[in-house]
């Protein structure tokens, strides 16, 4: 999967303008004029990284980063009007991994992206219970024993992982995993859930994916 950033940034043109830079660079850019919006985004699609206006018009952009931090280790990067070292050292209090004082240079943005996803990636694990996935590695462990995924099985069962719990329904997931150029009535989804859980059962984990009947797939959290 490409990776995904979040920009939450008010003023139209500063979100043109890195959005251009960014989807160059090759991301995927989700964006979102305010607060709100900003923290639904990030909950429905998991962003890899947030890159976050701290003078949003709903609510102060500490206080977002604040409220990801309360569920997302997710590097966030502030831009910020302000230049006072201690408003600075309030933000990386507040969650912030980095920060950029505007005005900035919408290259010099990017190459802090790839700095915090490179550190990320670097020795990003997800753990939940017994399963265990190390995306950069793309290796899955159920029970301390390697459980063989495909590609896009990898890719499907790490996107559920991101957000354990929450239920996705199969359009966003073939959005997400096939970046939605299934056919309509597709049932690949389903049979590579299947095929995980299959490989699962093995290892006592076949339970690990919920079914909800009528909407879609969520993992258990322990």
């Amino acid at each position: 999967m490409d990776q995904r950033i979040l920009l939450i940034e008010d003023n139209p043109d500063i979100t043109r303008v890195v959005q251009y830079e960014l989807e160059q660079a090759g991301y995927r850019v989700l964006t979102a004029a305010d607060g709100i919006t900003g923290l639904t985004a990030a909950r429905e699609h998991a962003p890899d990284l947030v890159i976050l206006d701290l003078g949003l018009p709903d609510f102060d952009g500490a206080e977002v980063a604040r409220r990801l931090r309360k569920t997302s280790s997710v590097p966030i990067i502030i831009l910020t009007a302000m230049d006072a070292v201690d408003r600075k050292v309030n933000l990386l209090e507040a969650g912030a991994d980095d920060y950029m004082t505007k005005p900035f240079h919408p290259e010099e943005l990017v190459a802090r992206v790839k700095v915090q996803l490179r550190h990320q990636q670097h020795g990003e694990v997800i753990s939940i219970g017994a399963l265990e996935i190390h995306p950069q590695k793309r290796l899955c462990h159920f029970n301390g024993h390697e459980v063989r995924l495909s590609p896009k099985e990898f890719d499907l069962l790490t996107f559920l992982a991101r957000q354990p719990g929450r239920v996705y329904s199969r359009q966003e997931i073939e959005r997400e995993v096939w970046n939605g150029e299934l056919p309509s009535n597709s049932n690949v989804v389903d049979v590579h859930m299947a095929n995980m859980r299959a490989k699962l059962r093995d290892l006592d984990g076949y339970g690990i994916i919920r079914t909800v009947r009528g909407i879609g797939y969520a993992l258990k959290t322990p």
